[in-house]
């Protein structure tokens, strides 16, 4: 959100670190792929990894993480991805009086919870706002 926000205007250090995270995230969606559709070896993944200069020390632990969680960051994307689109659709719905923070007090209340039913929450918070 904070790039969102504009936070890293004139912030060239915080835009890199960012970009540098978003880079990560990356890279461990095709480490996760990779190993479990591609059936890379543990040699492969860490190679991809540090060949895009994944934080250092970390592509060892991050490839063992992805062996024994299977689809872990393709999961992780979904669910990000998943609440974008219903961010944007409670937006359009409620236009002025669509609220950041209780929109994200709407998806976080109820803790972790399958995509389906946040979809129900979303529209939970939807009809009670209008």
């Amino acid at each position: 959100m904070a790039k969102e926000l504009g936070l890293f205007e004139g912030d060239d250090v915080g835009l890199s670190g960012y970009l540098a995270s978003e880079l990560f995230r990356a890279a461990r969606l095709v480490v996760d792929t990779g190993i479990h559709s591609k059936r890379w070896t543990r040699d492969q993944a860490i190679a991809y990894l540090k060949a895009r200069e994944v934080r250092s020390g970390m592509a060892e632990p991050e490839v063992e993480r992805y062996v024994v969680m299977p689809g872990q960051a393709c999961s992780y994307m979904i669910g990000e991805i998943k609440i974008l689109e219903l961010r944007e659709r409670a937006r359009k719905a409620l236009g002025a009086k669509f609220n950041l923070k209780d929109f994200h007090d709407a998806i976080l209340n109820d803790g972790a919870v399958p995509l389906q039913v946040l979809d129900g929450l979303v529209d939970e918070y939807i009809a009670s706002r209008r």
